[in-house]
């Protein structure tokens, strides 16, 4: 049994202009499954592919807070194209943002909600990933992260130490999926986290359970009123396990 890793659930005050300005970011299309739920993914893509993990945009009344603790970094091919995606995200609405990062080759930008995301350098690893080349959890232990997720997906694990780890899918293709080490902790429900989905035929409570024996926990989500199940990873960061397809 295993999940991969197929989407990342963005909550937003406004999720169709959000979804707009992800869409024309990334280059891809969006479509609305309801109300209040805008759904983007590359455009001809067919779901779910580990060529691309694809975007949520949920609507939610509550405004951001607190720095987010998962994150996308963006790819360039080019010091040149770096330059010109950050100019053309500023006219779409993202501004400069600054947690810290002091100087750095990447840029921190934020989206018109204030969610965090880096447009990176050029980086070699990062030259067949699509526009997204990570998705970023903070976290204090990697190490135990990368056990966890590593148990959790069928995911290559392809570099742990100390302050980081990282991993990618198993096909070797799409985005790296990355644990990053920071001194702060996590606070509040992450208004971004992680969708994970069995393979078809899987079983939604066998996969539950070893989810949880691999050190999930369960947060107490009323299930009454949704289809998946969402559970927290061993540092509390909320995620769903949808239904296997």
């Amino acid at each position: 049994m295993a999940t991969r890793l197929v989407q990342i659930n963005m909550k937003a005050q406004d999720d169709s202009a959000l979804g707009r300005f992800w869409a024309q970011a990334l280059g891809w299309g969006l479509d609305s499954e309801g109300p209040g739920v805008t759904n983007l993914e590359p455009v001809g893509f067919s779901y779910p592919d580990p060529a691309a993990v694809c975007i949520d945009v949920i609507a939610r009344p509550e405004p951001k807070m607190v720095k987010n603790r998962v994150h996308l970094d963006l790819a360039t091919t080019s010091t040149a194209h770096q330059t010109e995606l950050v100019a053309r995200l500023k006219g779409l609405g993202a501004t400069l943002a600054d947690v810290g990062q002091g100087d750095v080759p990447w840029t921190v930008m934020a989206d018109p909600e204030g969610n965090e995301f880096c447009v990176l350098e050029p980086r070699p690893v990062y030259r067949d990933t699509g526009p997204i080349a990570a998705v970023v959890v903070d976290c204090t232990d990697p190490r135990e992260m990368a056990r966890f997720w590593g148990e959790a997906m069928d995911w290559t694990l392809h570099e742990v130490t100390d302050d980081h780890a990282t991993m990618r899918s198993a096909e070797g293709v799409g985005p790296y999926l990355e644990f990053l080490r920071t001194p702060d902790t996590k606070s509040g429900w992450n208004r971004v986290h992680l969708d994970v989905r069995p393979y078809p035929g899987g079983d939604p409570a066998a996969e539950e359970a070893r989810l949880l024996a691999l050190g999930a926990t369960d947060p107490g989500i009323d299930r009454s009123e949704i289809s998946w199940t969402v559970l927290a990873d061993p540092e509390g960061n909320e995620f769903c396990l949808l239904s296997p397809g």
